[in-house]
């Protein structure tokens, strides 16, 4: 195992996962343009939906990858890490949308394993992981964004607990 690894990259997931939350609650609808345009999905309902915005996904990527060599990695894998997160929450809201669920509700497992599987996935050529790496880091991602949801609705950045 690489814990050390696994510790870089959970940090960066958590980058690129709480930006987009950061940055709704300091700049409201300021540039926070749907990145589906409002488009509808041939069953009719939205794409993605107004809560995915062009300026999330940005702020994530960037600021991740900006995040990336302060913790000791390079640039590139940060942007990866942050594009693939946001891939993994848009697979996340295109299927809840498909289910018929409210952008920002809850769906426990589809909320944490896209977003955290797909960026360690592509980081295994870049990281050293092992398919173990790659399980435990999930697993971690996925307890520790209950715990940090449950934080940011206590200091004000989540309008839910989860």
């Amino acid at each position: 195992m690489h814990p050390v690894s696994i510790l870089q990259l959970l940090i960066l997931l958590g980058v690129a996962n709480g930006m987009p939350v950061i940055a709704k609650k300091l700049l409201g609808r300021a540039g926070a343009w749907p990145l589906d345009g409002g488009a509808r999905f041939i069953d009719g309902r939205p794409l993605f939906g107004a809560s995915k915005t062009i300026r999330g996904i940005l702020i994530a990527t960037v600021l991740t990858a900006a995040a990336a060599p302060l913790i000791g990695l390079g640039w590139p894998i940060g942007a990866v890490v942050g594009a693939t997160a946001m891939a993994g929450d848009l697979f996340s809201s295109f299927v809840k949308r498909r289910l018929n669920r409210l952008p920002s509700s809850r769906a426990t497992g589809l909320d944490q394993i896209p977003e955290s599987l797909l960026p360690l996935l592509a980081c295994r050529l870049l990281v050293p992981l092992t398919w173990l790496d790659i399980g435990v880091g999930v697993a971690a991602f996925f307890a520790g964004e209950v715990v940090a949801s449950r934080l940011f609705y206590r200091i004000g950045l989540r309008d839910r607990p989860y």
